[in-house]
């Protein structure tokens, strides 16, 4: 490989050396390096950016020399936050397989976000709504191009803060970057590069159908959870009844599912099957939670990241 003389032929090439790795994880290294670069470039102003690449490269590297660096941090980084498979779930059976899902603390995250979802759905519309509106509405003024550009500025950071919550609660990886501005350029210049970037449209998509996607979330674990708590509390309430136990709240009403009577346990043998029932409900929306997250990241990442970066 040909040594770089500019920042755009360095970078060309650390992307092409990166081919085929996470595109969140080129997204890092491309901003790592331009920041670098362009710092060291301005720096030295009295060079060209053929002699700063030439006098930088035994500190920086060369693009491949960054690439291997990166790729071997990230498969330490993977390892080291890779959540640890309980021993018993290798050679167990599919029934332990199935409620070994307790143990998995990606699980309880993912249920978690799921709940999330419906209040940061609710903040992330009503910023685009409100952004997209002013936006058109200032356009005529001279402070247009400036609110535009702090909006999709700030639309930018919330997406890269999504992106953070989404890898902390799915593990997933998403960017740890933003995309680098690149070198100084006037307004009307990054109003065109912004209108032109496709990142900028999918991001705001991503913003707005969050809330959606977050009421049908919120509405599923919510559901889930009430009917499969309620089953699972069967015993609870037959003994409070027989026994005279107190358990405040508690009562064989409780476990009625829209008016079907048949679904009240009277007796403390058929509560104990509502009370398995139950904990199969609450089971299976752990198992559903992992999957579901597992899938909204991977939206948020065909979304959010460059595509290659």
């Amino acid at each position: 490989m040909n040594a770089p003389r500019s920042i755009d032929e360095y970078l060309k090439q650390l992307r092409q050396a990166l081919e085929g790795q996470d595109p969140a994880l080129i997204q890092d290294a491309l901003y790592d390096a331009e920041e670098y670069l362009r710092a060291e470039v301005a720096a030295h102003p009295d060079k060209s950016e053929s002699d700063v690449l030439e006098l930088i490269a035994s500190t920086y590297g060369a693009p491949d020399e960054v690439a291997a660096a990166y790729r071997d941090t990230e498969a330490k980084v993977k390892a080291a936050l890779k959540t640890p498979t309980p021993r018993a779930a290798a050679n167990a059976s599919g029934l332990a397989r199935f409620f070994a899902v307790y143990q998995d603390p990606r699980a309880y995250t993912s249920l978690f976000y799921m709940l999330l979802t419906l209040a940061t759905g609710i903040v992330y519309f009503t910023f685009v709504v409100t952004g997209l509106s002013l936006s058109a509405g200032f356009a005529v003024l001279i402070i247009g191009v400036p609110f535009f550009l702090a909006f999709i500025g700030i639309a930018r950071v919330i997406a890269l803060g999504e992106g953070r919550l989404l890898e902390a609660m799915t593990g997933e990886r998403m960017p740890r970057r933003p995309v680098h501005p690149g070198p100084p350029a006037s307004w009307w210049r990054r109003i065109g590069e912004m209108l032109a970037d496709v990142r900028t449209w999918t991001t705001l998509l991503y913003l707005l159908v969050m809330l959606p996607l977050g009421i049908v979330y919120f509405t599923v674990a919510v559901t889930t959870l009430a009917i499969g708590l309620r089953l699972a509390l069967a015993p609870l309430a037959v003994l409070t009844r027989d026994f005279g136990l107190t358990a405040p709240g508690v009562s064989l009403d409780m476990i009625r599912i829209d008016g079907w009577h048949a679904a009240s346990p009277h007796t403390l043998l058929g509560s104990l099957f509502y009370m398995a029932l139950g904990i199969v409900i609450v089971t299976a929306l752990m198992h559903a939670a992992r999957g579901i997250a597992r899938g909204h990241a991977r939206l948020a990442k065909a979304l959010l990241v460059v595509p290659g970066a």
